[in-house]
């Protein structure tokens, strides 16, 4: 068997159900698929149960220890050569196996037993709220571009939402680590410094629902900004110009909102109209981006507000971060420990 595709979830029975409906799709069936239950108390097995005649399908159902050790343990239980790592919360287009195949025909050499990705997308059905996530997440304008787009500025590593790598590398890493967030990029790294190659597969995108609300996407990315400096301390060297980016729109942000304070209260108007005009052109610019991407003014709309949960979101937890681990000298677990599973 070539491939096993291991998806952990945790309350979200749904989205199982779409993500192995898209499965039924694909033009390859040289593949097996392991569902790992993660403590939910919302179970996917009736979801499951549907479709077991239809793929090679694997339900396990375990006590939560979070998405990492899950996709381990799906990893225990897979007979592939490949495992394919895929979150919950993805749908596959139709021809994602086969861009996969190709790649891995024409690459296997050189990438070397290493490790693939693709980029995420957002679907025409997603609310506009979602479209408007997506594209915060994935354009050059907010992050660089450094989540498997075309255009980066940085190296790719791939993360958990749509990740292959060969199983026996992966077992022999030992698989993702017990960090709550950023374990997928502590994965990436450790695969790059045990001398494997990783390349993106641009055609072997995903649909990615992601966060439904800005209150749920502002956890995220908070989160994200504190994996940030958790995974510089782990592998020194790894942060990049891309990666702060938000800390400085964040303290920017903050500076021209108190200079226009200030403009308003001692009436300089000429200051206040100078702070607010790179956040007026940057919504501007974020708006024009993204309605035109999506076709939707609305979306583009609600584009200005998910490109500054963000960034500031990530901005706040990497200035946290930094705080607590490079100032105060926090050890990982003791500055965050509710960012670990045991």
């Amino acid at each position: 068997m070539k491939y096993s595709i291991i998806v952990p979830v945790y309350n979200r029975p749904d989205e199982i159900d779409e993500l192995l409906q898209s499965l039924t799709t694909q033009s390859s069936n040289d593949f097996e698929v392991i569902i790992v239950e993660d403590g939910s108390q919302i179970k996917c097995k009736d979801v499951c149960d549907k479709y077991a005649n239809i793929l090679d399908l694997h339900y396990y159902d375990k006590s939560n220890s979070g998405p990492g050790q899950s996709r381990n343990y799906g990893a225990e239980r897979a007979q592939g050569e490949w495992l394919i790592i895929l979150d919950s919360d993805v749908v596959l287009p139709e021809g994602y196996l086969f861009h996969v195949n190709e790649e891995l025909r024409v690459k296997s050499e050189e990438l070397g037993g290493g490790a693939f990705g693709g980029p995420d997308a957002s679907h025409p059905s997603f609310t506009p709220v979602q479209k408007a996530i997506s594209y915060s997440m994935t354009s050059f304008f907010t992050t660089g571009g450094i989540r498997g787009g075309k255009a980066k500025l940085d190296k790719f590593y791939p993360r958990s939402f749509n990740m292959g790598i060969r199983k026996d590398v992966y077992m022999q890493l030992g698989g993702f680590s017990k960090m709550r967030f950023g374990e997928d990029i502590d994965f990436s790294y450790r695969i790059v410094e045990a001398g494997y190659k990783t390349c993106l597969i641009p055609n072997a995108w995903v649909w990615h629902k992601r966060r439904t609300d800005f209150r749920k996407f502002w956890r995220q990315v908070y989160n994200s900004g504190i994996a940030r400096i958790n995974l510089e301390k782990r592998h020194p060297g790894t942060m990049k110009l891309v990666h702060m980016l938000p800390m400085v729109f964040t303290v920017g942000t903050f500076s021209l909102l108190l200079l226009i304070l200030i403009g308003v209260l001692t009436g300089a108007y000429w200051l206040t109209c100078a702070a607010l005009a790179p956040l007026v052109l940057y919504s501007l610019l974020i708006c024009v981006d993204s309605s035109i991407r999506n076709k939707s003014l609305y979306v583009g709309l609600l584009s200005i507000p998910a490109a500054f949960t963000q960034l500031i979101g990530y901005g706040f937890g990497f200035i946290k971060a930094w705080w607590k681990r490079i100032i105060l000298h926090q050890d990982e677990f003791t500055a965050f420990e509710k960012n670990f599973y045991k």
